[in-house]
């Protein structure tokens, strides 16, 4: 049976994103969340008018489990279970009247020139008035993991990233773009992963670059975990990994992404 997100379903995914989002706040720092103020935006950078496109693009991250046989809008199977699902609860619950359309077509385990190779179905067909992009965790990740098969480099993450954002806009001029920030959610003494570092900064600074180039909007997640772990959480409380996020995880990467995009 088609699992649209009619009344019943958009509640249930209210409620649950109202929780998810609860979860998320930081024991103990209450009036100090990385994000109040970033929700409170003045003006918002991203616009939705009738009938909107949003698209969330990435990796695993986004992916979080989608039925990827579901190719629907607004479908809670095809959203997945991670921060785009919340996203597009957020999205279709306070935008209710602008016939909105969200789409999740993150796929794990992509990298830069994966999302190349599958652009034109996967998003120019699309045409997205909204376009989000989570990408560089496997950029680097796979070219010291699987025998070191992916030789990707920094240099090529860069370019490759804003080649496919300027063929984006000279396909759909009018598309407003929304770049997250790879990260890792390190523990506090810097134990987390070492090695990765600092190879893996000059990869996000590739990302941001690539967002100035294209004056997108920026979401600065690498810098939001970072001051969560900060604040007193444990690295744990967000991702058991390091890098695929838990409930807790995804709710304050949708927070942050809404505040940075003011569609909060």
């Amino acid at each position: 049976m088609k699992q649209d997100l009619t009344r019943r379903a958009l509640m249930t995914g209210t409620a649950a994103t109202t929780a998810a989002l609860a979860a998320a706040a930081i024991p103990g720092q209450a009036q100090a969340h990385p994000h109040q103020m970033v929700l409170a935006a003045v003006k918002p950078p991203i616009t939705l008018k009738e009938g909107a496109t949003v698209l969330l693009q990435g990796d695993s991250i986004t992916d979080a489990g989608r039925k990827k046989d579901n190719l629907e809008p607004n479908n809670s199977e095809a959203l997945g279970k991670g921060y785009a699902s919340l996203i597009a609860y957020h999205l279709l619950t306070a935008h209710k009247d602008k016939d909105l359309k969200v789409y999740n077509r993150g796929i794990s385990g992509h990298k830069v020139p994966d999302l190349d190779a599958r652009w034109d179905r996967d998003c120019i067909e699309l045409k997205p008035d909204v376009l989000s992009i989570m990408i560089g965790v496997n950029d680097y990740w796979h070219t010291v993991a699987f025998g070191s098969k992916y030789k990707g480099t920094t240099e090529s993450y860069g370019t490759g990233l804003t080649a496919l954002l300027q063929r984006t806009k000279d396909a759909l001029p009018d598309v407003q773009v929304v770049i997250c920030e790879p990260f890792v959610v390190r523990a506090a003494d810097g134990s987390t992963r070492p090695d990765w570092f600092p190879e893996f900064d000059e990869r996000r600074a590739k990302a941001k670059d690539a967002a100035e180039s294209m004056d997108a909007v920026w979401v600065p997640f690498q810098t939001m975990f970072d001051d969560a772990v900060a604040a007193g959480t444990k690295n744990k409380h967000w991702s058991g990994d390091d890098i695929h996020v838990n409930a807790n995880g995804a709710a304050l990467m949708a927070m942050r992404w809404l505040g940075e995009t003011g569609l909060a």
